[in-house]
């Protein structure tokens, strides 16, 4: 039976990507040894960095003055390295689910923040639209998908201060506007590779303006100069994104991936506002395009445990929501299909079918 991978995170890759990746763990190029056993500092390895960074810029049509980091610690590191970089005097936060008011809080140990908006009342159903950015703030960090809640800010936002953005969940997906953004960072688990790479993408000029001393490890500069070597690099991952960065190409780059995202998207939402079972659970204007998330209307919602079964009986993995939401997730990544959109909709069809 063929299964059809939806998990948020880890998650989906494309076949070849993970051929290639695993082929090179076994024997790099012709090497005789394992992608996992050779140093970061051998001659073949370094092309790979390189190779990843020009692609990264190609594909996003990144300025000069730009320079893109590999590191370790997740986006999660970045909640705190964001702050401890940028933050002197005050940083604005808007607070869309989990993971922003999570960014918030470690900058919250840093100095004054300021949450500008919030859904939180609704349960994170919608992105805040009415907010002022405060002009002197340091910088104004959004999340732009909301992996657990489903919305997403698929556009990008004119700031006054330098923008920062969490893309962990939909980097690649769109072609975004890299000028109107001071730093992008994500977890590469869901759009760009295996997990234990972290991306960051910096303009150069907002670095070392903060008065207080960075730990080396923390300091953004550091990696720069250290071209994503200062330390051990996670090499496999890395290799795995420059595998993944090559397939986007292929497939005709962030434009292709944005038109199958919303094929995918418009398929899946319009089941789940057809059939009689389900419903969304976000404003449909924010609906995210990468997390589809949905759940059982109230008289068929003894049917939930039901309809896991059935569908994971049939292929589906990964479609349960988030223990905090209930209901289910379809992560459209963009290694998903439109074919195994098309399963899934054919299960709600059929389950509808039968109740």
């Amino acid at each position: 039976m063929k299964k059809y991978n939806f998990n948020a995170g880890p998650s989906i890759l494309p076949k070849e990507v993970m051929e290639a990746t695993a082929a090179a763990c076994l024997d790099f190029e012709g090497s005789g040894l394992s992608l996992m056993e050779m140093s970061h500092r051998a001659k073949n390895f370094q092309p790979v960095v390189d190779e990843a960074i020009a692609l990264f810029k190609e594909l996003l049509n990144i300025p000069e003055g730009y320079s893109v980091l590999f590191l370790g610690g997740g986006a999660s590191m970045q909640f705190c390295m964001v702050p401890y970089n940028l933050l002197e005097h005050k940083a604005a936060y808007l607070n869309t689910g989990v993971w922003a008011k999570k960014a918030l809080k470690e900058a919250q140990l840093f100095g004054e923040t300021v949450e500008v908006a919030t859904s939180a009342e609704s349960t994170y159903s919608f992105i805040p639209k009415d907010y002022e950015i405060p002009a002197d703030a340091d910088y104004f960090h959004i999340t732009t998908n909301n992996t657990i809640y489903g919305t997403e800010i698929r556009h990008d936002i004119d700031s006054p201060v330098p923008l920062v953005a969490d893309m962990s969940s939909d980097i690649f997906s769109r072609p975004i506007d890299v000028s109107k953004y001071a730093l992008i960072y994500g977890g590469a688990q869901k759009n760009l590779s295996m997990a234990g790479v972290t991306f960051v993408i910096v303009r150069d000029d907002i670095l070392g303006k903060v008065t207080r001393q960075i730990p080396t490890m923390l300091d953004y500069r550091t990696h720069i100069k250290g071209g994503s070597m200062f330390n051990t690099p996670p090499t496999v991952p890395i290799y795995c994104a420059l595998q993944t960065l090559k397939w986007i190409k292929k497939m005709g780059g962030v434009e292709a991936m944005d038109k199958l995202a919303h094929e995918r998207a418009d398929l899946l939402y319009a089941e789940i506002d057809r059939n009689k079972l389900f419903r969304g659970t976000v404003a449909k204007e924010d609906r995210s395009l990468m997390n589809i998330c949905f759940v059982m209307n109230d008289e068929y919602k003894d049917l939930e445990a039901d309809f896991m079964a059935f569908a994971t009986e049939r292929g589906m993995v990964g479609i349960k929501g988030h223990r905090s939401v209930g209901g289910f997730r379809a992560s459209c990544y963009n290694a998903m299909s439109v074919e195994g959109v098309e399963a899934l909709v054919k299960c709600m069809q059929e389950f509808e079918a039968m109740h």
